[in-house]
């Protein structure tokens, strides 16, 4: 097992590149940036349609009205994907240009706004069709993104612009120096639109999901599930963040899949699209990646070992809202051979259960998008549109999985029971405070702290434990937490950055935008992490440490 594992780490600094490729940063931020709109419009569908389940429909008119805004947030939200891909992306290329040099991002967003359209929309009566605005338009939207930026960077690095005279206000002079390689662009993405619809006789959105309709239903079979969320898990197990690397491959998948269900749903129909932001949330990474809702509560109500049980009791309210870092890092699960089989095994078994239900059952498939920090069994129950046999399937899903982690977690725990009896080395950890003191006096003005993971949530434990010691210890520092893309903006109004282990793969990235701004920036490794999200004071001493250094 040791080997097998060695052997998969080793393959950890390609997949680590892999996770950093601007295109696919730019997919997942660009979905991290319109995610409010998706949660805001899913409250809509669960008003207007859950209380069918109960028997009761609104009048035609009233739910039209509830749905208006869904209509014109959610339906058009290929529209705004292309806008804020191209903007994570343009960040990205001005990371690569001088600063006096750089691409307007707004100009960006515009610009693939309108390539957008022009490869997604017909016009019907002097208006756009609204046919692929929505989730069907989204590799169009990111294609558009993707073209738009490239033109963009080109013409700036190589200085192709219409220069105006010095005397010419800059807000002025930088609209003319858009002017080319916005209609670069638009030139360009028309004539994909000619020559696609001369070939095809349709435009390009509905092209490429013709095209790639196979892929789509082989990722929605046994296969193409076992792969993408036994892959997450993979990942994720040698310390690379697994969703990360998988998901922007299949994010636009899974949002035409919950919405194509959104639509049988409604007619009446069975729906039967398995990839779904529900599958993963709710399924596969019920209780986050690995399928770890259940491995707190063993921990902390099947150990014998003091340890175990402090880490159950330590990380099972967040794993139940899908912040598993804790019981990852604390027990540790990641790069931890006894857990490497369960860790990879709960989340395929999950998901074969899930489509089993839906294939066999008739159960439906998920038809809304509801927050990841949904506990798992809920977000399961109110996705499907609480459907009966999700009922049957929440709880299943939770005997399954304590079923498999309970062989490894029996030896697990005799192991460190026996290290504890032997070497007592928990009991020794607790009776010495072998900390260093630091120098409380080191900071004289207000330090700005941004701590940094991959969706916002792990961050928070950290930001909150650094601002409760701060208080207590009155320390001019205040931290706040983020998620890794999501930061560019902001940057430049802090002094230090922590990453925390899941993106700390992402530091000679991020080092580069630092070093820039002239901030310091620090990564953690996972235990290292979460003790600290335990212990404020040591946040504190952890955070002084870094202006001490």
């Amino acid at each position: 097992m040791n080997g097998l594992i060695s052997k998969i780490e080793a393959t950890k600094p390609f997949f680590e590149k892999i996770s950093r490729n601007k295109y696919l940063r730019a997919i997942q931020e660009g979905f991290i940036a319109a995610m409010p709109v998706v949660l805001f419009s899913s409250m809509f569908l669960l008003v207007a349609f859950v209380p069918n389940v109960f028997g009761f429909f609104w009048s035609k008119d009233i739910e039209a009205l509830i749905m208006k805004p869904y209509h014109y947030s959610m339906g058009i939200i290929a529209v705004l994907v292309s806008a804020t891909t191209a903007k994570s992306l343009t960040d990205s290329f001005n990371r690569q240009l001088e600063k006096t040099n750089q691409i307007n991002h707004i100009s960006t967003m515009l610009a693939a706004i309108v390539g957008f359209l022009l490869l997604s929309c017909d016009l019907v009566d002097n208006a756009f069709s609204k046919g692929y605005l929505g989730t069907t338009g989204l590799i169009a939207a990111f294609i558009s993104a993707f073209i738009t930026v490239n033109i963009y960077y080109l013409c700036t690095k190589n200085n192709i612009t219409i220069r105006m005279p010095e005397e010419v206000p800059p807000n002025i002079a930088q609209t003319f120096k858009n002017v080319i390689p916005f209609s670069l662009t638009v030139f360009v993405l028309f004539g994909i639109d000619i020559l696609i619809r001369s070939l095809l006789g349709k435009h390009f959105a509905q092209a490429m999901i013709e095209v790639l309709q196979p892929l789509f239903s082989a990722a929605d079979g046994y296969v193409g599930i076992a792969i993408i969320y036994g892959a997450m898990a993979l990942f994720w197990f040698v310390g690379i963040h697994g969703p990360s690397v998988v998901e922007p491959a299949v994010a636009a998948l899974m949002y035409i899949n919950v919405d194509a269900n959104l639509k049988l749903f409604q007619s009446g129909a069975h729906a039967t699209n398995i990839v779904t932001p529900g599958l993963q949330m709710f399924v596969a990474t019920m209780g986050g990646t690995g399928a770890t809702f259940v491995v707190p509560f063993m921990f902390m109500w099947l150990g014998k070992s003091k340890q175990n049980k402090a880490v159950g009791r330590s990380s099972f309210i967040p794993t139940a809202f899908g912040v598993n870092e804790p019981i990852l890092f604390g027990a540790p699960l990641v790069l931890n051979p006894v857990f490497f089989i369960p860790f990879v095994l709960a989340p395929i078994v999950n998901v074969f259960l899930f489509k089993g239900f839906v294939d066999v059952l008739g159960m439906n498939g998920s038809i809304h998008t509801l927050p990841w920090t949904t506990p798992a069994p809920i977000g399961l129950i109110l996705t499907t549109g609480l459907d009966k046999f999700a009922f049957v399937l929440a709880p299943l899903l939770i005997i399954l999985d304590t079923l498999i982690y309970y062989p490894f977690f029996k030896v697990y725990d005799k192991q460190i029971l026996e290290k504890e009896l032997t070497e007592k080395q928990y009991l020794k950890e607790n009776q010495q405070d072998t900390q260093t003191e630091i120098d409380t006096t080191v900071l004289i003005n207000e330090t700005r702290v941004l701590v940094l993971c991959a969706g916002g949530g792990t961050s928070g434990l950290l930001a909150n434990a650094l601002n409760k010691a701060a208080k207590e210890y009155q320390q001019p520092i205040s931290a706040a937490a983020d998620s890794y893309g999501a930061h560019h903006d902001i940057l430049s109004n802090f002094d230090l950055v922590v990453l925390a282990p899941q993106v700390a793969s992402n530091y000679e990235d991020i080092k580069k935008e630092t070093d820039a701004l002239h901030i310091k920036l620090v990564k953690t490794k996972g235990a290292e992490y979460i003790g600290l999200t335990r212990d404020p004071k040591g946040s504190l001493d952890f955070v002084l440490k870094q202006f001490q250094d």
